[in-house]
């Protein structure tokens, strides 16, 4: 069955930098777009960035552009998420989701992904 494991989160303080992979198994890596999600305690889950099954093309949510880059490598079907400038409201619990596609395009909406992970947490501190 398909499989997402996060990992690299933790704590780090505020202007820090951490760098999350995702490990994916049981599919067909490079035929799913592939995207970071987030969701705080009391929160709605929120797009974070999204990689096209190429790796060519990547969107970013507007609280994270210029801070955080998205990647992947599909001869390892893993994805990676580097966050940089670190700020307290980053802290969330991070998903990893794939989105099977015929298109070599990126996706932010968290309705069309059918496979995720089961979170990693991430927590700034100030």
């Amino acid at each position: 069955q398909v499989q997402l494991v996060e990992s690299g989160g933790g704590l780090v303080t505020a202007g820090g930098s951490l760098r999350l992979s995702c490990t994916a198994s049981g599919l067909a890596f490079n035929n799913y777009a592939m995207g970071w999600f987030r969701q705080a305690p009391g929160k709605e889950r929120e797009f974070v960035a999204s990689v096209s099954r190429s790796g060519g093309s990547t969107g970013y949510g507007d609280a994270v552009k210029g801070r955080f880059t998205i990647s992947r490598e599909n001869t390892k079907n893993t994805m990676y998420l580097q966050m940089n400038s670190l700020k307290p409201e980053d802290t969330a619990i991070y998903y990893c989701a794939a989105r099977y596609t015929v298109w070599d395009r990126t996706a932010d909406a968290p309705q069309g992904y059918g496979n995720w992970g089961q979170g990693t947490q991430v927590t700034v501190s100030s």
